[in-house]
């Protein structure tokens, strides 16, 4: 897709999240700073921060493949280049506990390369999201995962760490499990 399709149906899919109840009432977000042809959730996150509400990013660990911490984030100046140049909180950014279950955001917004219509995800092989949807840390979360209508498919192959998202959200539907 071009960028500027990228743009125009991410704002479809924007307005699909702002007219959730749920999002009116969210005071913590686990999002993700865009990286390539993902969902641009950025206006989403300029309206948490504009409303106070406190906004997680993932940050890879260096030299541990497949973790990521999780950090807030206050402004987009506290990002930086990291790995795979995707940006990320910088080390100055207060991490949030995730280990110990400290992490509950109301909502998380998940990116995919594709999503299917049980919420399972495909992600880019390295296990990241995955780590981070199996554990506790994101029980309560209602968790969307965010992709384009021509990603969303009827079934993706599933491994045992797989776990499905509550909902997909394309710029044509907002599906619910």
């Amino acid at each position: 897709m071009s960028s500027d399709e990228v743009q125009s149906r991410s704002l479809s899919i924007i307005e699909h999240i702002r007219a959730l109840s749920e999002w009116m009432t969210v005071r913590e977000v686990l999002c993700y700073w865009p990286f390539k042809n993902e969902v641009d959730i950025r206006p989403l996150i300029y309206d948490l921060w504009q409303r106070g509400a406190r906004v997680l990013l993932p940050r890879c660990r260096p030299g541990q493949p497949g973790l990521m911490d999780v950090a807030c984030v206050t402004c987009e100046a506290e990002l930086a280049e990291g790995m795979y140049s995707i940006m990320e909180p910088t080390k100055m950014c207060e991490v949030v506990d995730v280990t110990n279950g400290i992490l509950a955001p109301d909502m998380a917004l998940i990116p995919g390369v594709a999503f299917d219509a049980e919420g399972f995800r495909l992600g880019y092989g390295g296990g990241y999201y995955d780590r981070l949807l199996e554990g506790p840390q994101l029980g309560r979360a209602f968790k969307i995962g965010l992709c384009f209508e021509s990603l969303f498919v009827k079934k993706l192959p599933v491994e045992d760490w797989d776990r499905p998202v509550n909902a997909v959200c394309t710029e044509n539907q907002l599906w619910q499990r």
